[in-house]
């Protein structure tokens, strides 16, 4: 199956050869027939899978097609300039889209903006513009003053300029939900009531999520006509191009030696490290930062200018090591991600499937690494569980814990033997260490203690609160 196949417009096809795309993924070869056809759509497809293609090509066609009025193609800028030339007083019109995206995260809006600005590099008089909390209102008044065909947005931002009149869905023409679950578990569901009943039931409505059951699921049906349900892959999708292990530690600065000599690997290329909260990813940037490497923090409390800049820095390469927290670090792709270290476990089994496809990108390798305080076992077993695959668990000669990992003779509903990567449950690997490890120095505290003030207990790992959602 080729693009041409599909049936995608000229314009569309031409950027998409000039972007080096050759053939549909499957979530493409599956949505962009159904979506051309004018069907509303529910897909469960993995992060990764190429879905903001599979929304945004058919909407772009669909664009391209139609032949916009001379009225209609004037800009309300040039408007302003007309009523002007006629001695009239300009004012503000409702920005009209006719196509809208709604994301759980700022820089999953901005990666959606910035692939369709690639789509639709050969269209005329398409613009896609992201409305998001964190940018100034000003900047945000004259993006929507462009009166833009596509606008993607964050829930919470776009609920301010409906309220004060800033955007009139009535010519909407298409809806997209992306990573619908998500945003429901930051609690968005009546917000995105409310943006769903200001738009017009004659809307084509495109949802994407990593499951389709419970809440989702009943939202999916009261928003939806008669959908086509398309299931790629579930969320617990194996990763099969990605080496997961667990390692054991005693305490907060057994955990904080063991990061650092693992950052150390030599075959690391980036890396992202998550926290469960956003003080902790500040924190441990910090001490990474004084431990000589290149590192930065991404978290929600962050102004979208430095995020931004923050990721454009692990882009270029510039930052090596990323600490981040859940909802900060959704719509990361960057292919040179070599490994993902689970610093604190997350709250839902979901969540470590999301954060370990940060690496192994674009068909390349990858290796995630969870450092687990012995009470924490219990959450090992649900992510095996929800993903039916048994994590190895590894110790490095040098850092091994004092207690022995309690055995596990439990099989993961589905488990089959060699579903596991990296090694059989309970090999010792010895990895070979990177540059040398500084004794004591626990990143640059100068004191044998370790990432922040006071007695920690060995359970500090799992008693953090999960904030940034």
């Amino acid at each position: 199956m080729t693009f041409e196949a599909l049936g995608l417009h000229a314009s569309v096809l031409k950027a998409l050869t000039e972007a080096g795309y050759t053939k549909p993924t499957g979530v493409q070869e599956q949505a962009i027939p159904a979506a051309l056809a004018g069907r509303d759509l529910l897909v469960s497809s993995q992060t990764g899978s190429g879905k903001t293609a599979a929304f945004m090509l058919p909407a772009l066609h669909k664009f391209a097609s139609a032949e916009p009025s001379a009225e209609a193609a004037r800009t309300p800028n040039q408007q302003s300039q007309s009523a002007r030339a006629r001695g009239e007083r300009p004012r503000f019109r409702a920005a009209q889209p006719k196509m809208l995206v709604l994301t759980p995260t700022r820089e999953l809006a901005l990666q959606v903006t910035t692939a369709t600005d690639k789509y639709g590099a050969y269209m005329r008089r398409i613009r896609a513009v992201s409305i998001l909390g964190g940018m100034p209102y000003p900047k945000q008044m004259q993006l929507l003053a462009k009166n833009p065909e596509i606008l993607v947005a964050t829930p919470g931002r776009l609920i301010d300029h409906m309220e004060s009149g800033k955007i009139d869905f009535s010519q909407l023409e298409i809806l997209v939900l992306d990573e619908a679950d998500r945003m429901l578990d930051m609690g968005f569901i009546e917000d995105i009531e409310k943006i769903v009943a200001a738009t017009p039931d004659s809307r084509q409505t495109m949802l994407f999520s990593a499951t389709l059951d419970g809440v989702v699921g009943n939202m999916a049906k009261r928003i939806t006509t008669e959908p086509t349900i398309i299931q790629i892959a579930s969320s617990s999708s194996r990763h099969e191009n990605i080496q997961q292990r667990v390692h054991f530690v005693d305490d907060l600065s057994h955990k904080n030696r063991l990061l650092d000599h693992l950052l150390r690997d030599e075959t690391m290329d980036q890396a992202v490290v998550f926290t469960a909260t956003k003080r902790d990813a500040d924190t441990i940037a910090d001490r990474l930062n004084i431990a000589g490497f290149a590192a930065a923090a991404l978290h929600g409390d962050m102004h979208q200018g430095a995020r931004n800049r923050t990721l454009d820095s692990v882009r270029r390469g510039q930052v090596r090591v990323l600490v981040a927290t859940d909802v900060a670090a959704r719509g990361i792709d960057v292919p040179t991600i070599t490994h993902v270290f689970n610093y604190d476990l997350p709250k839902f089994p979901e969540d470590y499937v999301h954060r370990i496809g940060r690496t192994g990108r674009a068909g390349r390798n990858g290796l995630a690494i969870s450092l687990v305080n012995h009470a924490e076992g219990m959450h090992v077993k649900r992510i095996e569980r929800f993903t039916k695959q048994l994590i190895p668990v590894n110790v490095i000669e040098g850092f091994e814990p004092k207690r022995t990992a309690a055995p596990r003779p439990h099989k993961p509903n589905g488990w089959k033997p060699g579903d596991s990567r990296g090694g059989k449950p309970g090999q010792r690997s010895f990895s070979k260490p990177g540059a040398p490890r500084r004794e004591g120095s626990s990143y640059g505290s100068g004191n044998g203690s370790s990432f922040g003030k006071g007695p920690r207990g060995a359970d500090a790992g799992a008693r953090r609160s999960y904030g940034d959602r």
